[in-house]
């Protein structure tokens, strides 16, 4: 990447998680309008960054990928060496300034070896002598406008907020013929179901996915496509058997930028907390998420097509030790969960769809 002499560097840190990833485009897209000239590099895990492929908005994405319990940590930088020589390399880019997105005292480290005059960030976990500006992080907002409340105090103006995510005309036809090989035409309405949790407690019972799988493709005449990865291949055969018609697996065959391809074919997505919530709602996806322990204020949906289904306890946001703050379903759920009832999904999702109706897709009468 040939950067001028005089071109003033700037470094983003934001990386690992999918969800966090996509979060960090309107930071991206702001900081970019702000300095149309500058070199903007973005440090962000290998696998997470997939997501964003396609993005206009940074020069380069620099790849930083210690070893983690994480699902997109590869472990590139297993060793003291190979971490060194990171931070070696990262010194020799003569940053001017870098945003550390990042809450821990690790990042806010990296940022101060970096060698930037300026280290701008959240002043949490004690790394406040790492900074040049401090910030104060507020678990009252979301992660979004956490984000950009780093930009105004910066004196950078922000003018937007809005996800995005890209797609290459390669993809689309990917997911055109994955779906057409699947006997799905091209008028053919789909919904899509995201049934699977990291955490298997924090989600929504399997059952009540299939209930509402069914009850969606009688409303509306619709396909259900399953989406899933490697891991849950097993637990999407039990689905897949439970639903009819027969959905359309996505799970564990396709790629993250394929799977990506897909979700934008579909027009409603019904999920727990979860990535590839936030990849819906960056696509524009009209979607219906359950949420239990967590709440929704920081990691929530973020867009005007998005409806949460959440059922505060007095122990809600719970510290997801389970189950010390209550007890357990017969279901082996948390009564969060279990209080978000079909029905109610069915009509968050109906009221979606009335609202895109110039979309042409009206429920079938019974």
């Amino acid at each position: 990447m040939l950067i001028k002499n005089e071109q003033k560097k700037i470094l983003v840190m934001r990386y690992r998680f999918i969800g966090d990833t996509i979060l960090t485009v309107p930071f991206l897209r702001n900081l970019r309008r702000a300095e149309p000239d500058a070199f903007i590099a973005w440090m962000v895990a290998p696998g997470s960054s997939e997501v964003v492929k396609g993005i206009p908005y940074v020069d380069e994405l620099i790849y930083w990928d210690p070893v983690t319990i994480h699902a997109d940590s590869r472990g590139t930088h297993r060793t003291l060496a190979s971490k060194i020589a990171f931070f070696k390399e990262l010194r020799s880019r003569h940053f001017d300034k870098v945003y550390v997105l990042k809450r821990s005292f690790s990042s806010a480290l990296i940022a101060w070896l970096s060698g930037a005059k300026e280290r701008i960030g959240f002043n949490t976990e004690g790394r406040s002598f790492l900074l040049t500006k401090q910030i104060r992080y507020r678990h009252d907002r979301h992660e979004v406008q956490n984000f950009l409340d780093v930009l105004r105090a910066d004196g950078v103006p922000v003018g937007d907020e809005y996800l995005e995510a890209w797609i290459s005309p390669e993809e689309q036809r990917f997911a055109d013929q994955y779906l057409t090989e699947r006997g799905i035409r091209a008028d053919d309405l789909l919904m899509a179901i995201h049934p699977f949790a990291a955490n298997p407690d924090r989600g929504w019972h399997q059952d009540n996915f299939i209930k509402a799988a069914n009850r969606l493709q009688q409303l509306y005449d619709a396909r259900i496509v399953l989406f899933g990865g490697g891991r849950d291949v097993e637990q999407a055969q039990f689905l897949m058997e439970r639903i009819s018609p027969e959905p359309v697996m996505v799970v564990g065959s396709t790629t993250l930028r394929q799977t990506l391809a897909i979700l934008a074919r579909c027009r409603l997505l019904v999920c727990n907390d979860s990535g590839i919530m936030h990849l819906g709602a960056a696509l524009g996806v009209p979607l219906v998420a359950v949420f239990g322990p967590q709440s929704p204020v920081k990691f929530g949906p973020w867009g005007k097509d998005c409806r949460v289904l959440y059922s505060r306890f007095d122990c809600s946001p719970c510290k997801q030790k389970f189950f010390t703050e209550c007890a357990p379903s017969e279901r082996g759920r948390p009564p969060c969960v279990e209080a978000i009832t079909t029905d109610m999904v069915i009509d968050a999702a109906t009221d979606l769809m009335a609202e895109r109706h110039s979309f042409g897709y009206e429920k079938v009468e019974q």
